[in-house]
């Protein structure tokens, strides 16, 4: 098979989400999905990294990936430079604004469970009482008293509630509280109350023009329902197998798995 050219890939720019998507379950890419990255970079596209985590949650995974590029972390509010390990873009959260919209989602459903990820190259995600973190590695600072979470500038807050599950709660939030804040279900027990407006397309289309490209030429993997405004932008949208229902159902085709080298699968195809 001849190597293909720079002008038989389809698309120019490849978005891809990192958890549930480009990482599989133990956290790691795997080798093919790396090869074929690297033959689709090799052949003239560019490969960036979309995902929800924040800069201080992201930056390791792209050292390991040797990844050079842009990456639009933190649901579009940063964009991240991984080569000079510098912010270009940061946007934060309004907190008196993020307080109100608070008050009247638990004036309906009752007391929530907070945690809040802190802007910056090295901003903390501080966890509330109660707040249900998932196992692994990455850090996190346990705090006593909620009202320290709004001591500092923050990217987004994190919600749980003790009965509702995750989608229930993303629309009861996005019902009472969507004029004042952003509501994304971005992974299991993990709804987040963002910037209003703020989306991962808002982060990817700004960080797509610094790099010369447009939706036309973007391709986007994804897997949960904070992917949806990133599938509308983009030109052409890849839903993962183990992708949430509500993604799969506007992605114009779905993939194996992460575990299933779902990325390759799509890009050894077109590389093809």
């Amino acid at each position: 098979m001849s190597e293909a050219a720079p002008q038989d890939l389809p698309y120019k720019l490849i978005a891809t989400d990192l958890d549930g998507t480009l990482l599989r379950s133990d956290d790691t890419v795997s080798e093919r999905t790396r090869a074929a990255l690297a033959t689709a970079t090799g052949a003239g596209a560019a490969h960036i990294v979309v995902t929800g985590r924040s800069v201080p949650w992201t930056k390791h995974i792209l050292d390991d990936l040797d990844y050079r590029g842009l990456a639009v972390c933190g649901q579009g509010a940063q964009v991240y430079h991984a080569g000079e390990h510098r912010l270009l873009t940061s946007v934060t959260l309004d907190r008196q604004l993020a307080t109100l919209a608070l008050a009247k989602i638990e004036a309906e459903v009752g007391p929530l469970l907070l945690a809040a990820s802190r802007d910056g190259l090295d901003g903390e995600v501080l966890v509330g009482p109660g707040y249900r973190v998932h196992d692994g590695p990455l850090p996190y600072q346990p705090i006593r008293d909620a009202a320290d979470l709004w001591a500092a500038p923050l990217n987004k807050v994190y919600v749980q509630h003790p009965t509702l599950s995750d989608d229930e709660l993303a629309d009861t939030a996005r019902r009472i509280a969507g004029g004042l804040v952003g509501v994304v279900m971005a992974g299991e027990g993990i709804v987040e109350i963002l910037p209003l407006g703020l989306t991962k397309a808002t982060g990817l289309s700004l960080a797509a023009r610094r790099l010369g490209f447009r939706a036309a030429d973007t391709l986007a993997f994804g897997d949960m329902p904070n992917d949806i405004p990133m599938f509308a932008w983009a030109a052409h949208s890849v839903a993962m197998a183990n992708a949430h229902e509500e993604l799969k159902a506007i992605a114009d085709e779905v993939t194996s798995s992460n575990d299933e080298d779902g990325i390759a699968l799509v890009l050894e195809r077109l590389l093809g």
